[in-house]
């Protein structure tokens, strides 16, 4: 057992892109129970019922529960040291923070997650965490030199 132990790993994965990985799997964990908690399972399942009223509101709630999923699954590829995890989860926070954009200058419809008025600073307090994460897999030496390497 002692040798199972002492064994080095193949490659060591550097300690900004596991806190990354770790901080966006538990954002996203803890947003949905916030929300649960927030609005109580009756509520939620309310709001999942009026989103599937519309075909434009259902396509618009899929899409935002693929995104969360497409977030998990590469952060889950961060902790596995794989390249394509930093480079989805840039990309899925541009898709999200393009279409609050967006949604909140009423180019596009339904406006289910639009900051209107003087609420609009909001997107960057509520996307702070993601730029955070963003800046932990792109901007440390060590980051850019594991992700050069692979």
């Amino acid at each position: 057992m002692s040798e199972v132990l002492k064994q080095e790993p193949a490659c060591e994965i550097p300690v900004p892109v596991v806190v990354a990985a770790i901080a966006i799997i538990m954002t996203r964990c803890l947003s949905v129970a916030l929300e649960v908690h927030e609005m109580g399972l009756d509520t939620l399942l309310n709001v999942i019922h009026l989103a599937a009223q519309s075909w434009s509101a259902t396509l618009i709630f899929i899409a935002s529960q693929l995104l969360f999923f497409i977030e998990l699954r590469c952060a889950l590829a961060l902790l596995h040291g794989r390249r394509w995890g930093r480079l989805g989860y840039g990309c899925s926070q541009l898709i999200a923070i393009g279409y609050m954009l967006m949604a909140s200058a009423g180019w596009i419809g339904p406006e289910i997650f639009s900051l209107r008025g003087e609420e609009g600073h909001l997107l960057l307090s509520q996307k702070l965490p993601d730029l955070l994460v963003l800046g932990l897999l792109f901007f440390p030496a060590s980051s850019r030199d594991f992700f050069q390497q692979r």
